[in-house]
């Protein structure tokens, strides 16, 4: 039994091939185009949209775009690569036309619809939106270190800048005094005193251009000038530093699909959650969401706008224990019921801020407490030179002001569930030299509290509880427990992309 025979390479066909005999009906190219086929190009800012009345004709950019998207969907980044497989890729065949462009006309459209591309994107998730392919209740958010193609010797801070400007002084007098010493010797030594000036005007242009960098950074106020690509930094990540761009990226948990993402120059992800966030409700129409992120968001500043704008931030505890507690202003206001059920983000605010839980974060770990000034507790000064807290925390001293000390701790005020102050930050007290007990008013109930011991040399100049009337009434203070069920979801989601 003989192979199974293949085609002659020389054999005439009475009917020639068709290419659209090649792709199946179920080949993903035909979605490729049929979704860029029904996009307005002008809206979205696609550069040549309308084809020029003169000149030599130019490819359709709805051509251009296919080949783009193409290229994404099967991994191809090189536009050298992407030429090549227009003219062997019968899938390309049939979706461009046997279009074959340069690779210098693919890398230009890509780079003159940077921001038109962004929004093909988000064209393409509000699709999907209406295909039910996204489940939108949670959100898993993680932020990636892509290398740049500037070099480490093409970026330049202050610091870098003035070292360079030193060392080419330190060149300079050497040069300057070897052609002086050049002068007094015979001719056989022009050669060497032509080179000597050669190097000293090399170094006098580079000097220049080191100050025009150091004056750019002190007029702008970045912090760095990297010279092939202006809008990367040099930052840290898990091969060490280099010249990368911080790529944001919002993960649909249920179907894995990204719903938004963001190229930042950022070194870290803090701060960066809320904007994420917010541009991911705005493209998937939802006006609140639940999002998951690591421990590099641990922002409070942050955290606190998420839940203030309708996001529910379940980010992983960092400096706290088992929850995450904000103290906010108490704010007196009618709730309705129609402020409760609202999304909107200042009917969000109003909520909070009167201690009463929006609808929008039931059956979320997030809860608030409206407490009120209550009992009355102290800080007793320890021989030890500390001070324990009404809730049994360790206070450190941190300065001395004439004979008074001052005493704090961050850490205790950030976990502490009942407030001795409506100070969103923390609590500082003041011990005399013969003080050895501060009371206060201590703000909700039901927590154990140490009481006044008999005898305590109370200073008669502290007026805290003669100031009842000018302090506020009432706080509000919210908690977000974790959560590491989805903690452990989030990994499974945001990570691969």
């Amino acid at each position: 039994m003989g192979y199974i025979e293949k085609a002659t390479r020389g054999q005439v066909t009475l009917l020639p091939d068709i290419i659209e005999d090649y792709i199946s009906e179920e080949n993903p190219v035909r979605v490729i185009s049929a979704f860029v086929e029904t996009l307005d190009l002008e809206a979205l800012g696609v550069s040549k949209s309308r084809p020029a009345a003169t000149g030599r004709p130019a490819y359709d950019p709805r051509d251009l775009l296919k080949l783009y998207v193409y290229g994404y969907f099967n991994k191809i980044r090189s536009s050298r690569r992407l030429m090549a497989e227009c003219g062997r890729n019968v899938e390309l065949f049939w979706l461009v036309g046997k279009l074959t462009p340069d690779f210098r006309t693919i890398a230009d459209f890509r780079k003159e619809n940077a921001k038109a591309l962004r929004q093909v994107f988000r064209a393409f998730v509000r699709l999907c939106v209406k295909m039910g392919l996204y489940k939108r209740e949670l959100l898993a958010v993680d932020g990636t270190k892509v290398r740049a193609h500037n070099s480490d010797d093409n970026c330049y801070n202050e610091e870098v800048l003035e070292k360079k400007l030193r060392n080419i002084d330190k060149k300079l007098a050497r040069y300057l005094a070897e052609m002086d010493a050049a002068d007094h010797k015979e001719c056989e030594d022009e050669l060497t005193a032509k080179q000597v000036s050669q190097a000293v005007a090399e170094l006098k242009a580079r000097k220049g251009l080191y100050e025009s960098y150091l004056s750019e950074l002190q007029e702008s106020g970045e912090t760095q000038i990297l010279t092939t690509d202006p809008e990367a930094r040099r930052m840290h990540s898990k091969d060490g530093f280099h010249c990368c761009y911080n790529v944001q990226t919002a993960v649909d948990s249920d179907s894995h699909l990204i719903a938004e993402y963001e190229v930042t120059n950022h070194n870290t992800d803090q701060g960066l959650l809320t904007q994420v966030c917010n541009q991911a409700k705005e493209t998937l129409g939802v006006e609140t969401i639940e999002a998951v992120a690591d421990k590099g968001y641990e922002s409070r500043n942050d955290i606190e706008n998420c839940m203030m704008s309708g996001t529910m931030p379940q980010v992983a505890l960092k400096y706290d224990k088992d929850e995450r507690i904000f103290n906010i202003p108490y704010e007196n206001c009618e709730i309705k019921d129609e402020f409760k059920v609202s999304k909107k983000p200042e009917d969000i605010q109003k909520c909070l801020h009167a201690g009463i839980l929006p609808d929008c974060y039931k059956n979320t770990t997030l809860s608030v407490e409206l407490q009120s000034r209550s009992e009355i507790s102290c800080f007793i000064r320890n021989a030890d030179n500390t001070v324990t807290c009404p809730a049994g925390k360790i206070l450190s001293p941190i300065k001395y002001k004439e004979n008074a000390t001052i005493y704090a701790s961050k850490e205790a005020c950030r976990q502490c569930k009942n407030r001795c102050t409506a100070s969103r930050g923390r609590k500082t007290v003041s011990f005399g030299p013969e003080t050895d007990c501060v009371p206060v008013i201590m703000y909700g109930q039901g927590c154990k509290l140490q009481q006044i011991p008999e005898n305590a040399r109370i200073s008669p100049y502290n007026h805290t509880l003669d100031r009842t009337d000018y302090s506020p009434q009432k706080t509000v203070v919210i908690r977000i427990k974790d959560d590491k069920e989805k903690l452990k979801q989030r990994m499974c989601t945001v990570e691969h992309p």
